[in-house]
């Protein structure tokens, strides 16, 4: 197996450059691997002038100016391109209408493959580069078979793969991630940064939704959906309280339930289901989250599609653990078996698969089976 550290030709290369640290590193030892490097932002909001509050949002004038700055300092050619109105249907449109339907989607992983890696990585091929360059951290490998396979990064505290999982090998054929080998620390980015005089080198990291600046996500949803008064009902159908807006929850939420009545038990309780056919959301105890298989739509391999049933680890979310999987696609379904109940597993997000630290691909959850309860 060749890895990403092995001697590679000159390429041309665009770096995109959201106006933080880790990309502005990553544009800066893409040139110092002997690349043509060029820099690009992009614009991904229709009215992007609000600036950054604290550690929330992404893609502001802030931040574009911030990019071009980095792009002087490293001393490569910089562009802003606007893919506003390709962002906000293929991304934010596609979260508000998951929200409505009940699920709970990642925008994160849609942003990666439809436009850092699709519509960015399109354009780029067109204009004769060889590659796009990222600051995520994750690894890209040449394996035995000559396929590119994509990898954990080299420090797991760090890794993004997860939300890579949707890039097959096309992609990953043209995909640099200068900061996914090296076990370096956050800190010592940052002191990367300002050895190289990047201005970026202690701007706080941006958090939450990019495109949700303040952080709140249902007050986002109530402007797009309006409220709609539904009834929060237990495992029995039993009315417990009202709300304004079923897509305001999600399964496995605890807090901001607002329900007058305790339960019997004395135990707290959780979303267990969202319909919003008819606008209810059931609440139950922890116990009734336990799920022990799913059935996911949409996969994307990163390399060679499995054939018959496997053993993997999944990850349901960016920065969650792995548990031990049965998982095989047939008929443009994945059907994934759990060794072990998992709890806060719903419909929306993405199940990651891995063989040890290469990602095999993704899918999104449809379905989730429940473990069967004993009543007692």
């Amino acid at each position: 197996m060749t890895d990403s550290t092995a001697p590679r030709p000159r390429l041309r290369v665009l770096a995109a450059m959201s106006g933080g640290v880790d990309s502005a590193v990553a544009a800066a030892r893409a040139v110092e691997d002997g690349h043509d490097v060029t820099g690009v932002h992009l614009a991904l909001s229709a009215n992007p002038q609000s600036f950054r509050t604290g550690a929330r949002g992404c893609c502001t004038v802030e931040d574009s100016r911030d990019a071009r700055r980095a792009a002087d300092v490293i001393g490569i050619p910089f562009y802003v391109w606007d893919l506003a109105e390709r962002f906000r249907e293929d991304v934010v449109d596609d979260f508000v209408a998951e929200y409505e339907a009940g699920r709970t989607p990642n925008p994160c992983l849609r942003c990666n493959e439809k436009i850092k890696f699709a519509a960015l990585l399109d354009k780029a091929l067109a204009l004769g580069f060889d590659a796009v360059c990222t600051g995520h951290y994750a690894t890209v490998v040449t394996g035995a078979d000559g396929h590119r396979e994509l990898h954990r990064a080299s420090d797991e505290a760090k890794d993004q793969s997860y939300v890579l999982g949707v890039l097959d090998e096309r992609q990953l054929a043209h995909a640099l991630f200068p900061l996914g080998d090296t076990l370096t620390t956050k800190d010592e980015i940052r002191a990367e940064a300002e050895r190289r005089g990047l201005a970026v080198a202690r701007k706080p990291d941006s958090h939450d939704i990019c495109f949700i600046a303040d952080g709140d996500t249902q007050g986002f949803l109530a402007k797009h959906l309006g409220t709609a008064e539904g009834d929060i009902l237990d495992e029995d159908g039993r009315k417990l309280g009202t709300h304004e807006g079923a897509y305001g929850f999600t399964v496995g939420q605890r807090k901001g339930l607002r329900i007058g009545h305790p339960a019997a038990d004395g135990k707290p309780r959780y979303v267990l289901d969202i319909s919003p056919v008819d606008n209810t959301v059931t609440v139950g105890p922890a116990e009734a989250l336990d799920v022990v298989a799913l059935t996911a739509i949409r996969p994307r391999w990163c390399g060679t599609v499995p054939v018959g049933p496997g053993r993997y680890t999944a990850q349901f979310r960016a920065h969650g653990g792995e548990t031990p999987v049965t998982a095989e696609a047939a008929g443009g379904e994945l059907t994934v078996r759990f060794d072990e109940p998992v709890r806060g597993v719903a419909p929306g997000q993405a199940v990651v698969l891995y063989d040890g630290t290469r990602v095999v691909g993704s899918a999104t959850i449809a379905t989730t089976r429940r473990a069967e309860r004993v009543s007692g």
